[in-house]
């Protein structure tokens, strides 16, 4: 449908689906808590509206509803609008359901969940919380790489990249029971891997670490962290309590391997986790995106494999952090900064 018969339609589309083990109340954490032995809830939600407020809100209040009498830990949100008016608009409808102390997340490329995969003019939505998972949350800004380039500032944009992935890891505490780094920095693949090499340096490169890079097109290279957006920026989500995680990453460049390869993966990554799966959580190549004949083929691929009973979320990057897809792998190293790569990670218990 284009867009001038969305306008006319006034078309809403919200697309939700969630999984939890037993419901349960747990007070939102940034700075960090010992997570008990209780549920694990997580769910997500899909909203695609030309208003992008309504479609903040509307993906919102889907989240809130699925995630029932649980109160969230953390919000993380993906937009895929065009401007910062209109990204602020569509953060803006997330914060008017929850408090903007959960609530981060960046500028994508669409997003998937069980219900369907959407691009264009929309906000995706995932929330974790419950008494058996403890979320805490980072940021830091003004990392100093906005313009550099890889090609002529390199040793410039390592140092400044290496440094914020550092600081960010640094202000995250690692512990015992610490399972996955969820990190997004405003640093495009081929720079990805210099700041995946910061936050090594500080959690180690045997730890499991996912996530991806925002929007690399002009204008929108944005984050959102508790109600504002900042470019040049990064964010991070560390993970712990009872639970296991089983990470995969698969490379593709054409139609037929994006699907096969997304099969692939989430088999792999599934049989990782040697446990109960909650949910699979997708960070996932535009460029992959791009070569799709039809948008939901990859994600009824992913369904092959977690079938339509688990929480599912997905967003397409600009480079992703997780298992490299290469030949030559290198030992002890879990995750890498990749581009053309579905990194694929299931939580279960």
């Amino acid at each position: 449908m284009n867009r001038e018969m969305k306008m006319l339609a006034g078309l809403v589309v919200v697309l939700v689906f969630g999984a939890m083990l037993v419901s349960g109340c747990a007070e939102p954490l940034k700075s960090g808590g010992p997570a008990k032995k209780g549920d694990i809830v997580i769910q997500s939600a899909l909203a695609e509206n030309e208003d992008a407020l309504k479609a903040g809100k509307t993906a919102a209040e889907a989240l809130k509803k699925a995630l029932g009498n649980t109160a969230p830990k953390v919000v993380l949100v993906t937009d895929c609008f065009d401007d910062k008016a209109l990204k602020t608009k569509a953060l803006k409808g997330v914060i008017s359901v929850f408090s903007k102390d959960i609530v981060i997340g960046f500028a994508g490329y669409g997003s998937f969940t069980q219900g369907g995969a959407k691009d264009t003019d929309t906000v995706g939505v995932l929330g974790i919380g419950g008494d058996g998972i403890d979320v805490q949350i980072a940021f830091v800004k003004n990392m100093g790489a906005k313009g550099l380039s890889f090609d002529t500032d390199k040793d410039k944009l390592t140092k400044a990249l290496g440094d914020a992935g550092r600081s960010l890891a640094k202000k995250l505490t690692k512990k015992a029971d610490s399972r996955l780094l969820i990190a997004i920095p405003d640093a495009h693949s081929p720079k990805n891997q210099l700041f995946m090499d910061g936050l090594q340096d500080v959690v180690g490169k045997d730890f499991p670490i996912t996530g991806g890079s925002i929007s690399k097109n002009d204008g929108e290279t944005f984050l959102h962290y508790q109600g504002t957006l900042h470019s040049d920026s990064a964010i991070a989500i560390m993970l712990s309590g009872d639970f296991k995680v089983g990470l995969a990453g698969r490379q593709a460049k054409t139609n037929d391997a994006v699907i096969a390869t997304a099969k692939s993966g989430a088999a792999e990554a599934l049989k990782n986790l040697g446990a109960k799966p909650i949910a699979m959580i997708a960070f996932d190549c535009a460029g992959r995106k791009g070569k799709l004949d039809n948008l939901e083929d990859e994600l009824k691929a992913f369904q092959g494999v977690t079938g339509k009973d688990i929480t599912l979320f997905g967003c397409y990057c600009a480079g992703e952090f997780g298992p490299a897809d290469v030949k030559e792998k290198k030992p002890g190293v879990v995750s890498s900064g990749m581009g053309w790569h579905a990194m694929i990670t299931f939580i279960g218990r």
